[in-house]
């Protein structure tokens, strides 16, 4: 062992003793969770480990959470396996362990002279969660799909790598937002849903919305993923072609040089800088009833931007000059969806745990006309307060309407 611990007589039989409270509480279906802390074992990035019940399927297990410095990975274990697993963590790599149940909390420890004890207290969870997969309640996506596995998020056994964990909570996540905006869209039943996804990458997304729509709402959609990457697109069709997928392609290209087309749905996730302003424009333009942007690079403001007398205390210090030209950019970026007819927002797209980059502009558009002299009076006050002069978007909307592009 890598790890100095006094062996005591009384260690094993302490965990015997609370491994025992634990089938009591998953026989009396009780357990909340299990904690394991205070890692000395003989992985340093190992931080902690959350266990708690679930059910897959109909079939009982244990679910692990391991928690290293810099990723998570996460693993499920038969009741019995899960339990020796517990057992050999607690021999080799931890100090404390914490169970939590609904009739009493139970907390096993090593001293410094390593003696193993155990102690219990009152409860502090007065209702055990779900056995039912509560992380995926709001999943609409299965890693049963062979394509999954061509992406390189499941094994051959439709198993989520551990190196995956974050992207599928990302991807699942993106499908729950995109699944309620859907909805609000009311898109007329039986016309076609065309997607463009821009800078799509991988597929992760795209791959996701083709089969959300398709298994789960019974759309015919046409889904077409846009990526300058060559290799990425020839992945991704061969991933289509593999899995015999209907209404799902990918083209090589970016947002500048895309030819407009009719959509009803636009996507374009971390678009870089103005690259955000052509892909609504390309939406708005497609006459899309459903838009979801998430920017990133926010730099053409934050130039132009003149410090308003009272906040020159806040923004004299260049990060928080950074977050409010971000904030100015995506807020004249609703303001001129509003302008166009939509009712924009820009909500957290996923938690932070997850992503940096967590913010989406979603935009669905009203069938009552906006008022736009309302929203062109905002935008215009925007403007003057900072000293605005230019901004993309409202550049390209007031280009030409028989071109796409417009200027920059």
């Amino acid at each position: 062992m890598s790890f100095n611990r006094i062996p005591d007589p009384s260690e094993p039989k302490s965990i015997e003793a609370f491994l025992d409270l634990l089938r009591q509480s998953l026989d009396a279906r009780s357990l909340v969770k299990v904690v394991l802390g205070k890692s000395i074992g003989p992985d340093p990035e190992l931080i902690r480990v959350s266990v708690r019940p679930l059910a897959i399927r109909g079939r009982e297990c244990l679910s692990f959470l391991q928690r290293y410095k810099t990723k998570d990975v996460t693993e499920n274990a038969s009741i019995p396996e899960g339990i020796g697993k517990i057992r050999d963590l607690l021999a080799r790599s931890f100090r404390h362990a914490h169970l939590f149940t609904t009739t009493r909390d139970a907390q096993w420890s090593i001293s410094k002279k390593g003696k193993g004890l155990l102690s219990q207290r009152k409860p502090t969870h007065a209702e055990a969660p779900s056995p039912g997969h509560d992380r995926e309640k709001a999943r609409f996506l299965e890693l049963g799909k062979p394509f999954w596995v061509d992406l390189g998020v499941a094994n051959e056994r439709h198993e989520l790598l551990a190196s995956m964990s974050r992207k599928w909570k990302q991807i699942n996540k993106f499908i729950e937002v995109f699944d309620h905006a859907f909805a609000a869209a009311e898109l007329p039943a039986g016309a076609p849903v065309r997607v463009v996804d821009f800078g799509c990458g991988k597929g992760y997304l795209t791959f996701a919305v083709h089969d959300h729509l398709r298994s789960n709402r019974g759309v015919a959609a046409r889904v077409t993923g846009v990526e300058l990457r060559e290799d990425l697109v020839r992945l991704c069709n061969q991933a289509v072609q593999k899995a015999r997928l209907e209404g799902l392609s990918f083209e090589q290209g970016d947002i500048h040089g895309h030819a407009p087309q009719a959509m009803e749905i636009m996507i374009a996730l971390h678009a870089c800088d103005t690259a955000t302003d052509h892909a609504l424009h390309r939406g708005i333009r497609g006459g899309a009833s459903l838009l979801l942007c998430s920017p990133c690079c926010h730099k053409q403001l934050r130039p132009q931007m003149q410090i308003p007398g009272r906040l020159r205390p806040v923004l004299r210090h260049g990060i928080h000059l950074d977050q409010e030209a971000e904030m100015v950019t995506d807020s004249l970026r609703a303001l001129l969806l509003e302008a166009e007819g939509y009712a924009a927002q820009v909500i957290e797209f996923i938690s932070l745990e997850h992503t940096g980059k967590n913010k989406m502009i979603l935009a669905v558009k009203q069938a009552r006309p906006a008022n736009r002299e309302d929203a062109w009076a905002r935008i215009r006050d925007l403007k003057d307060f900072y000293g605005i002069r230019e901004q993309c978007l409202e550049t390209l909307l007031a280009s030409p309407a028989g071109r796409a592009d417009g200027p920059g």
